[in-house]
């Protein structure tokens, strides 16, 4: 047993390094740009199993489990928690930082129910955000006017007067602000009341639709039970509905590795 709150040796590393198909290497910017990279391109953003009412919670133990043990995806606690433990594995300065998404000046103040990771190194801060729908393809510095070009996606970080750090995707009309996270610490039980919250309360919108979104080469897809939108640099964004039946294709083109008890109760949840 360990007293590390966080619990990182539940984690199969070499699990994990094999799901994402990179090998263990020493910590350095390249090697992180391209872990980060790789969990994006193997593990659905999804909320799959808080629609299903089966939702497992955000230890490593059962983390392991769906990640390494059957590759599947989830939301932003559960991509920090697994995403941070892999880095503090190979030996990384990791914080958790928890944070509110979308933009309060266009719409309501949210809680603080988004989880991002950063990594300190050679004196810089960065910000990996692994588990947001449209996702960070790679870290990006944690500094107030840093721009990042994410695969041809123009990202970029503002801080706040409030001494807040927002991260904002530059879109048709303007630079948008996806989320805005802070510096306070963040423990264990603070991450297991954020996804209680978004997991349970009658109004969480991960309650309310599907959401399943992955990078992809070239590519970012976003499916609901409704629609799929794909999103490709410098190009117009695909946006329709789906046909009858389409959403059954959908999980398999994502490669989400649901049972087959799993994916006939979630199309029967979702069904109009």
């Amino acid at each position: 047993m360990t007293d590390d709150p966080w619990q990182i040796d539940r984690l199969d590393l070499d699990g994990y390094l094999a799901r994402v198909g990179l090998p263990a290497r020493p910590p350095d910017r390249k090697a992180l740009d391209e872990l980060h990279e790789a969990h994006v391109r193997t593990f659905t953003f999804d909320n799959i199993d808080v629609l299903l009412d089966q939702h497992p919670g955000v230890g490593l133990d059962v983390l392991n489990d769906k990640f390494v043990g059957r590759g599947r995806g989830g939301y932003c606690f559960e991509h920090g928690t697994v995403f941070a433990a892999v880095l503090e594995r190979l030996g990384y300065d990791v914080r958790r930082h928890l944070g509110r998404v979308g933009d309060p000046a266009t719409g309501p103040v949210q809680g603080r129910t988004h989880m991002t990771v950063e990594v300190r190194m050679d004196g810089e801060r960065l910000l990996c955000d692994p588990g947001f729908g449209m996702s960070l393809v790679r870290p990006v510095a944690l500094a107030d006017g840093a721009e990042s070009d994410q695969r041809g996606w123009p990202y970029r970080v503002r801080r706040t007067d409030a001494g807040e750090w927002e991260l904002q995707r530059l879109r048709e009309a303007g630079w948008e602000v996806g989320h805005t996270v802070d510096d306070l610490r963040v423990l264990p039980v603070d991450v297991v009341m954020g996804h209680h919250y978004t997991s349970t309360f009658p109004t969480s919108h991960f309650r309310s639709g599907l959401m399943i979104t992955k990078h992809e080469d070239g590519q970012h897809v976003s499916v609901t039970e409704k629609t799929v939108t794909v999103r490709r640099p410098g190009k117009p964004t695909e946006h329709r509905e789906l046909e009858q039946g389409e959403l059954a294709d959908w999980l398999r083109v994502l490669a989400v590795p649901l049972t087959d008890d799993e994916e006939t109760r979630l199309l029967a949840r979702v069904a109009p």
